[in-house]
């Protein structure tokens, strides 16, 4: 797993150009979804998945509290 950071998340969302078909809401869900898929691997390394989880976790959180479009302002402007 490559993508470490909240701002690194929120890039790789934007760069993929997906339109008004997936928010970033649902964009953070599908990706937990699928690293908590992973989880059951056996030959995965589980603290990069745990941590990216923790770090989708954070953002629907920071989405739900203020709004997703203050979370990709705040997370474009770090970039």
């Amino acid at each position: 797993m490559g993508i470490q950071s909240a701002t690194e998340y929120v890039n790789f969302y934007t760069n993929l150009n997906m339109g008004d078909g997936v928010n970033l809401l649902r964009f953070v869900n599908d990706e937990k979804r699928i690293l908590k898929l992973k989880l059951e691997n056996k030959n995965t390394k589980k603290e990069l998945i745990r941590k990216g989880i923790e770090i989708l976790e954070g953002l629907a959180k920071e989405i739900n509290e203020v709004g997703e479009k203050e979370v990709l302002t705040k997370y474009q402007k770090i970039a």
